[in-house]
């Protein structure tokens, strides 16, 4: 994509996040609002053929891998028009056939799943990687360093991409993580590693870029760290512990703000463009919402459907 169509699928993520959170129906959500850079520059680097996983905070990968934004809408208000017909919600939503494996609600949960995918598709000599987005409460669990282990034993085709929004529920990471950096923690393993500043696009996308050329080489995998921010509380469900004047800090940090100010500086975002902008997107997200009001609730019998 170019950097306009980075922006705006940014700010569709911002927009369909805003619209949702304001429904008296919108459920359990966990939102992405602060990290539209990670999800929209790691998804440019990929190719049709990859696979994303993600954790539960799935809007922004799920729509910056391209999902279609009225399935999204649909499946996170529980109807049948959802990729998986509303019974995976925002924390199992699926749609592998468009390269999206799927989020996962365990913390951690992932790791594993996705070098089993990586694997999977080692051993049918595709091109294709595997990537796995998680955020910085998982890097205590096991079974990262499990997976970095077999990953680089094996030089699986995986990317491991940590958003780290600096915050696990409540928990600052620094409170919970002994390692400066958490790309440090692949340094064992002999994995390639990068930290790099998560509200930056452009900086994600190129840093993925250059990640994944070495994992498609045979090199094994690749470990990316980016330091983002989370604009609301852990979920809809918990209030915001931070204080006021931390949150005018990381609302500072906006990655749609970021780009819109380089490009307006640079002459390639005219005057009145930005307007146009969320205009087209909130007229998006709009449609996105009736396309799933007029989806009907999954009926008593899809209980034991999709059920092995």
């Amino acid at each position: 994509m170019d950097r306009l169509a980075l922006l705006r699928r940014m700010m569709l993520i911002r927009s369909f996040e805003s619209a949702l959170a304001k429904r008296r129906d919108h459920g359990f959500q966990l939102l992405s609002s602060g990290a539209e850079g990670v999800a929209v520059g790691l998804c440019d680097a990929l190719r049709n053929e990859d696979q994303l996983l993600c954790s539960g905070r799935s809007i922004a990968p799920s729509l910056a891998r391209g999902l279609d934004p009225g399935a999204v809408m649909a499946e996170l208000l529980g109807r049948i028009a959802g990729p998986n017909r509303g019974k995976a919600g925002r924390g199992h939503m699926a749609q592998p056939a468009a390269g999206f494996f799927g989020a996962h609600a365990v913390v951690g949960g992932n790791l594993a799943i996705a070098a089993g995918v990586a694997l999977a598709l080692q051993q049918r000599r595709s091109t294709a990687i595997s990537v796995c987005v998680f955020g910085d409460g998982a890097c205590g669990s096991g079974a990262l360093h499990e997976t970095l282990n077999i990953a680089a034993l094996w030089k699986l085709p995986l990317l491991l991409v940590c958003d780290n929004n600096q915050i696990a529920i409540a928990t600052p990471r620094e409170q919970a993580l002994a390692a400066a950096r958490l790309s440090d923690l692949a340094a064992p393993f002999g994995i390639a590693a990068v930290t790099v500043d998560g509200t930056d696009v452009i900086s994600v996308r190129d840093s993925a870029t250059g990640l994944i050329a070495n994992i498609r080489a045979g090199q094994g995998p690749g470990f990316l760290e980016c330091i983002s921010e989370r604009f609301f509380s852990h979920s809809t469900a918990t209030r915001e512990t931070r204080s006021a004047a931390e949150m005018e800090v990381v609302w500072s940090r906006c990655p749609i703000l970021r780009l819109t100010g380089q490009l307006r500086a640079e002459g390639v975002l005219a005057s009145g463009a930005m307007e146009e902008l969320q205009h087209d997107t909130d007229r998006q997200v709009l449609h996105a919402i009736a396309f799933a009001e007029a989806s009907p609730f999954p009926n008593s019998a899809e209980a034991l459907s999709h059920v092995d």
